[in-house]
Parts: C-alpha cells; sequence; structure tokens
C-alpha cells in the first residue's frame, strides 16, 4: 500500500467520520453517492486517494460543498457562525424529531453539538455510539424522559442530565407541548 498526504489522508479520514455522524452504512453511503461501497471502504481506510469527482460525489451525499469536506486540511483557526436559518445545520427534521447541528461538521473533533425539538409524543432513538461515548443535555422547555440501557429518568425546564450513549439510548417528549433541549456528544479519543 502507498502512504497518502497528509492532505489526502484529512479527506478520507472527514469522509469516514462525516458517515458515522450521519449514522450511515457505507452502502447506504453508496446508494445516495453513486460511489461504489467498495471505492468508499477503500476511501474511507485511505488506500485509495478520492478523485475530484468522487470526492464532489460524496460532498453532496452530505448536503456539504466540495471545500467543506476538504476545508479543514487547509484552514487555520477562525470564527464559524452556524445561522439559525442555515438549511444545511439541519440534520434531521421529521414528525418524530428536528436535529439543528451547532457545532461545524467539517472539523476533526470530539464533541457534537446540537439543538433538538421533539412535539409532543415525539422521540429520538439512538443505538449505542462508540465505547465511551457520554451525551450532556439540558432541556430549555418541555418535559422529557431519557433512557440509556436499563435506566430511565425524566426531566424538566432547566434541569441537565449526562449518560452513557455506548449502550441504546433515547430521548422521548412525555409532554404536552415541544420539548427544546440541547444535546452534547463527547466522543472518548479512544473510538
Amino acid at each position: 500500500m502507498t502512504e497518502i498526504e497528509p492532505f489526502s489522508q484529512y479527506v478520507c479520514e472527514h469522509i469516514r467520520q462525516l458517515r458515522k455522524r450521519h449514522n450511515l452504512t457505507l452502502q447506504q453511503l453508496a446508494s445516495s453517492s453513486g460511489v461504489s461501497r467498495s471505492m468508499l471502504s477503500q476511501v474511507e481506510r485511505g488506500s485509495a486517494n478520492p478523485t475530484l469527482s468522487v470526492a464532489f460525489r460524496i460532498a453532496q451525499a452530505f448536503g456539504i460543498s466540495l471545500a467543506d469536506l476538504v476545508e479543514g486540511a487547509t484552514s487555520e483557526q477562525r470564527v464559524e457562525v452556524i445561522r439559525k436559518t442555515d438549511e444545511q445545520s439541519v440534520f434531521r427534521d421529521d414528525e418524530n424529531c428536528r436535529i439543528r447541528t451547532l457545532s461545524p461538521l467539517n472539523l476533526e473533533k470530539d464533541v457534537e453539538f446540537y439543538e433538538v425539538t421533539l412535539p409532543p409524543q415525539g422521540r429520538l432513538d439512538s443505538a449505542a455510539h462508540f465505547q465511551g461515548t457520554r451525551e450532556f443535555l439540558t432541556v430549555q422547555t418541555g418535559l422529557i424522559e431519557i433512557q440509556s440501557g436499563d435506566i430511565r429518568v425524566e426531566l424538566g425546564k432547566g434541569d441537565s442530565v449526562q449518560y452513557p450513549a455506548d449502550v441504546d439510548h433515547s430521548i422521548k417528549n412525555i409532554g404536552k407541548r415541544d420539548a427544546i433541549l440541547f444535546l452534547v456528544d463527547i466522543y472518548s479519543s479512544n473510538h
């Protein structure tokens, strides 16, 4: 295997991180990008450099620009603003849940920050994340129930909780109005 340059290595790693953050399998990303599963696997392992065309199709599948896909490899520290009206920051929006990303997706990081809105009876079910992952949550408005493994906790406005996210976990709105909460995922540095 030939050694790839640091720039290409960053892009390959960033693609893998984005896929994991979006909870996509290689097959799902292949379907949405039009890039073969085997090529995606090679790119994520760093055994193949993505061509400009392949990188562009992958970026489109994530709803970001090619520049956003490669930006972290060439950028210096700067201020990044995520506007409330920026539709690219909406990670999920359906009848059960709306999730808006408050941390830039183009950064290599072990922390992700979200605003989650759950309508009455809405819920966010999550499979286990990487080993050692924890979630920190603060309720802005509403009444919710958190389940992490076998443990259930009810929380109201202003309450905060932290819990293991490396087991199946869920957040459910048990109130009569929308619940708005702030959620932080902290990944263990050994994932």
